[in-house]
């Protein structure tokens, strides 16, 4: 299957939760979202997410200089990224148990 249709639908809720307890410039939040198995997010992906993202009101940025280049744009977030992050997390669970129960069988028509 082809992962990369399923994460347009999911990124800016992975974004908000790589971000949820530390904050991180977006190179490091792509590598973030590798290593937690996002293997197939681009960085084009992300990096526009991020920039949506903060356009929402759901994170904030700030500048910080870097000895090994330029300097770095930092993302945290806000508490209305919090709140999206919660109820989006809420919708992902319920949509997940649906696609559980279709996969076992155990869905009722």
């Amino acid at each position: 299957m082809d992962t990369t249709q399923l994460l347009k639908g999911v990124l800016d809720l992975a974004v908000l939760a790589v971000i949820r307890d530390a904050d991180g410039y977006g190179y490091d939040v792509l590598r973030r979202l590798r290593g937690a198995g996002l293997a197939d997010v681009g960085d084009a992906s992300v990096y526009g997410t991020l920039r949506r993202l903060y356009q929402a009101g759901c994170l904030t940025s700030y500048v910080v200089p870097s000895e090994e280049g330029p300097h770095r744009k930092y993302y945290g977030i806000t508490d209305a990224g919090r709140l999206q992050l919660a109820e989006s997390t809420k919708v992902w669970a319920g949509f997940a148990r649906t696609m559980d129960d279709l996969l076992t069988g155990e869905a009722v028509a």
